[in-house]
């Protein structure tokens, strides 16, 4: 079950996330095609809303699975939609295009992280951009973010820290104040407690890049300038699938292109 099926009813939930995605009950109402009257009834708990509802209101809403399992929890209705481990059988084309993903990026470094930011699976070449970290940290669960931010993790070796730290911490806080997991939010909190780690300021600076790159620093001593990219699956309805994110990382400059393909 859901964290978020304890904190109240389905009209108090559906008030949550649509003031999270910053609608008014008349935008909500149009685009879902039903009257602003009724929406209200809805989240005041004076209707009830019945299923097919519920989950139009949250695909308009873009109500993560999860919590539209929630939501129907909260209704008093059956959750819709499963989340099955990735070990399972079913799973098993999922598992071969995930290996696919991983494999065919090489020579770059790819990781999978779940909705928690823990790694699901990483290709060869990321893996050794991980020597030397502590042990402690390669300890399963292995959490992308501390692993990256910890002062016995990558910290050290990153040569802008302070701009990448505050582009994860960014992406983070988002996600943490969108999806209301308080699982995400203790892990931002730890986080702000790592040396040299501050809260995102939400405030645009003007670019001179096209992106944030990822400048580290080998235990060789050869630098590295890496940019990433993420990648979902598309139309998911397993809730495992849903919350899985591929990110890709490729070289920023020759020298590092020349280095990860071993010339």
């Amino acid at each position: 079950m859901s964290y978020a099926a304890t904190r109240g009813g389905a009209g108090e939930l559906l008030r949550e996330w649509r003031n999270r995605r910053r609608m008014s009950q008349l935008d909500l109402a149009l685009q879902a095609g039903v009257s602003a009257r009724h929406l209200s009834f809805v989240e005041t708990g004076r209707a009830q809303p019945s299923r097919e509802m519920v989950l139009m209101l949250a695909e308009h809403l873009q109500v993560p699975l999860r919590e539209q399992n929630a939501l129907l929890l909260a209704a008093g209705y059956a959750p819709a939609f499963s989340e099955t481990s990735l070990d399972r059988d079913q799973m098993r084309p999922v598992r071969r295009a995930l290996d696919a993903i991983l494999t065919g990026h090489e020579p770059y470094p790819a990781v999978i992280v779940d909705r928690e930011w823990e790694l699901v699976a990483s290709n060869a070449p990321a893996r050794g951009l991980l020597v030397g970290v502590s042990e402690d940290l390669l300890a399963p669960p292995l959490n992308a973010l501390r692993i990256t931010l910890h002062p016995e993790g990558l910290a050290p070796r990153i040569l802008n820290f302070r701009e990448w730290s505050d582009h994860l911490l960014t992406r983070l806080h988002r996600q943490a104040l969108l999806s209301q997991d308080p699982a995400l939010a203790a892990l931002e909190r730890e986080l702000l407690g790592y040396p040299g780690v501050q809260a995102a300021s939400g405030v645009a600076e003007p670019a001179e890049m096209l992106f944030v790159p990822l400048r580290l620093r080998l235990p060789s001593g050869v630098e590295l300038s890496l940019f990433s990219t993420l990648a979902t699956f598309g139309t998911a309805l397993d809730i495992t699938l849903e919350e899985l994110s591929i990110e890709s990382f490729f070289p920023a400059d020759e020298s590092t292109d020349s280095y990860l393909r071993g010339n």
